[in-house]
């Protein structure tokens, strides 16, 4: 396993590549001259952006939000994210992730630590739900997207698939 430690990052961010229905997510940071850019599940990133706010409401009122917040080229991911941890660092006021990559049963992958802001975390979490919530609406019964063209809901056996 190739474990690689950003410390502090000056950029953290997520993005979109491709149309709605076909897109990939990518999250990005950047230390200094490293950058890493990770593929990530959209669920993922929902989830992740979830947990922050969660955790944002716990601690004192973030900062000034960066604005900054596009893909650095190249936005080619370096791996996907199999699972992703998240902590607070109360002695350094830091927000701290951890990806590992996904990798085969038997296989170790890679796996990367960075630490965020609290105004990273939150201008994160914005940009987060937003992305997520432009993409296509969700089945109200079971929760899979629902494509222009209509869903086939497991929920009804096929039968009356939900309309946009």
């Amino acid at each position: 396993m190739s474990a690689l430690d950003l410390g502090d990052v000056d950029q953290f961010t997520v993005a979109t590549q491709g149309p709605v229905g076909r897109r990939i997510f990518l999250l990005q940071c950047r230390a200094e001259s490293v950058v890493l850019t990770l593929k990530i599940e959209k669920q993922q990133v929902s989830v992740l952006a979830e947990y922050l706010g969660r955790l944002l409401r716990e601690l004192p009122r973030p900062g000034h939000l960066p604005e900054d917040l596009d893909l650095l080229e190249p936005a080619d991911p370096h791996w996907v994210v199999g699972t992703l941890g998240v902590s607070y660092d109360s002695t350094v006021d830091r927000i701290v992730l951890v990806a590992e990559e996904m990798v085969g049963e038997d296989e170790e992958g890679d796996m990367a630590r960075f630490t965020i802001t609290r105004e990273q975390a939150a201008a994160f979490a914005v940009r987060a739900t937003s992305l997520v919530e432009s993409g296509r609406p969700p089945c109200p019964l079971c929760g899979g997207p629902i494509d222009p063209s209509g869903h086939q809901c497991p929920r009804t056996n096929g039968h009356r698939p939900p309309a946009t």
